[in-house]
């Protein structure tokens, strides 16, 4: 069976539109959880950015892939498994999507925002309003037990908590992290996999992020995915938050925590799979493979080629 060929342009612009959708819902899940509580627990958010990413991958896996994430393409892209021509169109796409969603939240939850620091005494822009910026850019340790408390921010407080998770060890738990998420879309999407659940690698992929998020959450906000904090964290600095949102009070940690581990982890994770589980007959090189099928179940080959 013929499959389905779309020209880079079209892919980019899936790209955006899935990451879109990843950080509209997802982000959007944090914004409840932190301005209203309506989402109480890590389980309700988690679930919702696997619902998220279920949705993404759905819609847009047929055309390109649905990556959704700069981690991804690369790690792909680096074991053969995507054409690297196409690796900075992918990012850029992601990238603009992520940014967009932020964007859109903040249209959605402006007034809430406003509200959320008032009630805890402090300005955009300053130091305590990485209360609200969580909802865009992310933090270790997660600050969430700070916003959620009574009263004004607590400056102690969060002292005291940055103390309990350190940049090498948020960087170590980032990688594990994506490392795992890696392994499982690359083993859950191989044709050769024959417990692979047709149509559902989707739905697998998102309850991954769900017990990721479960686990990790807590300690660095569980991002695995550079456009995800650098799309919201761009868009927060843009928006009032400025130092608060970029650097932040981990300085350049959050370069080497949320973009450079989560590239590494997936790199690594991807690897594993491939260099212990494939076939000793395949060949490394498998031009523009395609994370999932969602419009063939004979082929996973979503990509063209060409040159555009």
């Amino acid at each position: 069976m013929s499959t389905p060929r779309h020209r880079l342009s079209t892919c980019v612009l899936a790209e955006a539109i899935g990451t879109f959708i990843l950080v509209f819902f997802g982000c959007g899940a944090v914004h409840v959880a932190v301005l209203t509580g309506d989402l109480n627990g890590l389980w309700q958010v988690g679930i919702v950015w696997g619902i998220a990413i279920m949705l993404a991958i759905y819609t847009i896996g047929g055309v390109s892939g649905a990556h959704i994430n700069p981690a991804i393409t690369i790690a792909l892209a680096a074991w053969n498994l995507f054409p690297r021509g196409r690796v900075l169109g992918y990012i850029a796409g992601q990238l603009v999507g992520a940014f967009v969603a932020a964007a859109a939240l903040y249209l959605v939850f402006g007034g809430y925002l406003a509200e959320k620091e008032a009630a805890k005494g402090v300005s955009r822009g300053e130091p305590g309003s990485i209360v609200t910026a969580m909802c865009y850019g992310e933090y270790y340790p997660n600050p969430g037990p700070i916003a959620a408390a009574d009263g004004p921010f607590d400056a102690a407080r969060w002292a005291e908590m940055q103390e309990l998770v350190c940049t090498p060890r948020a960087f170590g738990i980032e990688l594990l992290g994506t490392a795992i998420l890696a392994f499982v879309v690359v083993g859950i999407t191989d044709p050769r996999n024959k417990t692979q659940p047709e149509r559902l690698a989707p739905l697998f992929i998102g309850l991954t992020v769900t017990a990721l998020i479960c686990v990790i959450a807590p300690l660095t906000q569980a991002c695995f995915n550079p456009a995800r904090d650098f799309g919201p964290r761009l868009f927060a600095v843009c928006a009032g938050w400025g130092a608060a949102a970029a650097p932040g009070p981990n300085g350049m940690g959050i370069i080497y925590v949320y973009m450079i581990a989560p590239i590494f982890g997936a790199v690594l994770g991807a690897g594993l799979y491939q260099l212990v589980f494939r076939d000793e007959e395949d060949v490394a090189s498998v031009p523009g493979r395609a994370l999932v099928n969602v419009s063939s179940a004979e082929s996973t080959d979503h990509y063209d080629n060409s040159a555009n």
